[in-house]
């Protein structure tokens, strides 16, 4: 044990399984299809919205029938493939049809700009591309003139894959067998590209060891298996697969004998989860922030908002009360079962009916929604990770939860803090280095091989992690306090007509705040306070919505000292999305652009002439 082992606490659970070289995610799956032939795998979407059952059977047949259409096409070991899919069956097939022989599939958001493509297909030498639509493809087109390497790009909707898996239909299949056979724990699973929050994107390099312990020794974890064990077990996938949270539930889930589906359009998401009927889901805090504050208008005004209100009040009360020794109080169980009838069973429809687990990651929830939910019977299991950690490094269990942290360690996993309180991790989960950038993979690591996250947070006693924000991200002010903005915001999010808010004051004299609006929400809120359509413009400046989010700020400065509270925001005529690049695919703020892009409204919260003061 070294001198920071011996000075930090250090959160630890054990794993069941220890990954061996001769393990892969091709040899693990091709078992579990000869075991459970007949048994259903995937539920996938018809062109009418049925879910149509695939047994592991047809699956194993339809992934080895497009393995063998690549290797038709001279696909060889560690060839790379870039796919620019969204979340579909499709997806899942392509990984491990490439998986089966050696190669990997390079994931490219669907929203990401040619730009952005045409680096990932540079850094990682893609041989060949699969884009979901033709409007895809012609996004990634230009890269086919910028490299000689890349030789071809592959329509899915034009029924591309049909054609691949014609191919290879005179290819023995014991060659796909021989190629998986001689993949190994160490060899390479996948690229997948960060989000791009700080910069250009790093290419982190997964193995099939990363992935195959994450998969394996959750659902083993007594407390986890709650969520997954038994053959009742269904989750909804909606989240884009590019991402690695997506990729590691679809694994685990696959690996517990679940059945998965997949969404791929957020329009058609209600209807989904109700045709579906999940009972555990996985999504980032800004889905669950969005359901809360959807329920909340839908309420509508008066009696109806009044009582929805307060039965989220109790809700939220009777959650805290579940973590006290004596539990809830006879009333309080008594107004919780009133609230069950009128308000919580109506989120729960909303949901399918059999949603009880939700994982939460890529961002603090909040310990508000946490417990409302709870109380309105979704337990929502906050956990923590990174591209780097194959997801999951924390993660509180149905047996082994505080609201509010990211819970203990996952199995397998160790972490702990340095000196300046940033979270360093060690597990088998995590990734081998940065693609082509042996630079970044050294600063990544301590020289006693602990992985530096580049959170702040802490261990306690009882092994618990608890996340405080980015070390990036920390604000010091001209008078020298260290904030973590992301306290605030978290809380600012709950409000109704609240999309995003970026905090700032880095060698200011205090705290201030952007704001945009929700355009969704906006006129259900308008509706129920009584007042006139307008647009996000419009209300951007409007004094009654003003009115309201001061009131918000207000609130979320209660969570915060004198010296950390916002003083002063001002509301943009814009949101932050995807499209125009200030939120990355998995809804993040790219802080570093909007710092930039939006100085000279910063600069004017400071001088006086543009935000109004909190309080006044």
């Amino acid at each position: 044990m070294n001198e920071l082992e011996k000075r930090r606490p250090i959160a630890f659970t054990p794993a069941k399984v220890a990954i061996t070289n001769d393990m892969s995610i091709p040899r693990t799956f091709r078992q579990i299809a000869e075991d459970k032939e007949d048994i259903i795998a995937i539920e996938r979407k018809s062109e009418i919205n049925t879910w149509i059952p695939v047994t592991w059977g047809q699956f194993a047949r339809e992934y080895r029938a497009l393995a063998k259409g690549f290797l038709a096409l001279g696909v060889k070991k560690d060839d790379h493939i870039a796919i620019m899919c969204r979340t579909r069956y499709e997806f899942t097939l392509i990984d491990f049809a490439l998986w089966s022989i050696g190669a990997q599939a390079i994931s490219i958001y669907e929203t990401d700009s040619f730009e952005q493509a045409r680096w990932i297909i540079e850094d990682s030498h893609c041989r060949f591309a699969i884009a979901e639509t033709r409007g895809m493809g012609a996004i990634l087109a230009p890269a086919l003139g910028d490299f000689g390497f890349l030789e071809k790009i592959f329509v899915i909707n034009d029924g591309d894959l049909d054609q691949i898996i014609v191919e290879g239909r005179d290819i023995d299949p014991a060659e796909v067998d021989k190629r998986t056979d001689a993949v190994t724990a160490n060899d390479l699973a996948t690229i997948i590209y960060t989000s791009g929050t700080t910069g250009k994107p790093k290419g982190v390099r997964l193995t099939h060891r990363n992935l195959l312990h994450v998969a394996i020794n959750g659902p083993l974890d007594g407390d986890l298996s709650i969520v997954v064990d038994g053959g009742d077990k269904r989750t909804l996938l909606f989240l884009p697969m590019a991402h690695v949270f997506a990729r590691y539930v679809n694994l685990m889930a696959l690996y517990s004998g679940n059945v998965v589906g997949y969404s791929p359009d957020a329009k058609n998401l209600v209807s989904d989860f109700q045709t579906f009927r999940p009972t555990y889901v996985l999504a980032v805090p800004r889905v669950f922030e969005k359901i809360y504050n959807a329920a909340d208008a839908s309420a509508g005004s008066g009696v109806k908002l009044r009582t929805f209100r307060y039965y989220a009040k109790v809700a939220i009360a009777y959650s805290r009360a579940l973590q006290t020794p004596e539990g809830p109080s006879r009333a309080l169980r008594a107004q919780h079962q009133v609230g069950q009838r009128l308000v919580y069973s109506k989120l729960q429809q909303l949901t399918g009916g059999q949603l009880k687990w939700a994982v939460s990651g890529g961002g603090p929830l909040g310990e508000r929604l946490g417990h409302f939910f709870r109380g309105a019977g979704i337990t929502i299991l906050e956990g923590y990770g990174s591209t780097e950690t194959a997801a999951p490094c924390t993660v509180n269990g149905p047996n082994r939860i505080r609201i509010g942290s990211v819970g203990p360690a996952y199995p397998g996993c160790r972490i702990t803090t340095d000196e300046d309180g940033e979270l360093l991790v060690k597990a088998p989960s995590v990734f081998e280095g940065y693609n082509n950038n042996p630079e970044e993979t050294a600063a990544a690591f301590t020289v006693d091989g602990w992985f530096r996250t580049g959170d702040i947070g802490e261990v306690d006693n009882d092994g618990y992690v608890w996340i405080t924000g980015r070390k990036k991200e920390l604000i010091v002010t001209a008078g020298g306090k260290n904030v973590a903005p992301a306290v605030l915001e978290d809380r600012l999010r709950g409000h109704p007509l609240v999309s995003q808010v970026v905090v700032v004051g880095d060698a200011r004299p205090y705290i201030a705040a952007l704001i945009t609006l929700d355009a969704e929400m906006l006129p259900a809120w308008l509706a129920n306070h009584e007042l006139p359509a307008m647009s996000a413009t419009e209300a951007a400046s409007n004094a009654q919505i003003l009115a309201s989010l001061d009131r918000a700020v207000i609130r979320a400065n209660k969570a915060v000292s004198r010296a950390e509270s916002i003083r002063r925001f001002h509301v943009l005529d814009t949101d932050f999305t995807i499209p125009n690049g200030y939120l990355t695919p998995s809804m993040k703020v790219k802080r570093r652009a909007v710092l930039a892009d939006f100085a000279t409204e910063i600069d004017k919260l400071y001088n006086g002439t543009l935000g109004t003061n909190v309080g006044h």
